[in-house]
């Protein structure tokens, strides 16, 4: 069997074999610890601090019209989500607008 003939849970092992999914995961127990949002044009963005017995995490939730769109960082990852934004906002500050 080559490397990448193994088998995988989300695809048939051959075309005979139908596919099938998986169980769905049971929910997870989560605490809200803090809820911030606002809106910008027809678009409200929330921002959920949230814990579990993983850990904790950050979901950031887009919700434009009746579509919803969510982001999950780790706790472990939010200094360099934070250094990414403010690289983020210091180069729309500096990088003029096309006309």
């Amino acid at each position: 069997m080559n490397s990448n003939e193994h088998s995988s849970p989300f695809r048939p092992r051959s075309p005979r074999q139908p596919w099938h999914p998986l169980p769905p995961r049971p929910p997870v127990h989560e605490d809200t610890l803090k809820t911030e949002g606002f809106q910008i044009e027809r678009k409200a963005f929330i921002f959920l601090l949230k814990e579990n017995p993983r850990g904790r995490f950050l979901r950031v939730i887009e919700q434009g019209g009746k579509i919803s769109n969510s982001i999950v960082i780790p706790s472990s990852g939010l200094n360099e989500f934070k250094r990414l934004l403010a690289e983020m906002l210091k180069a729309a500050d500096e990088i003029p607008p096309k006309q």
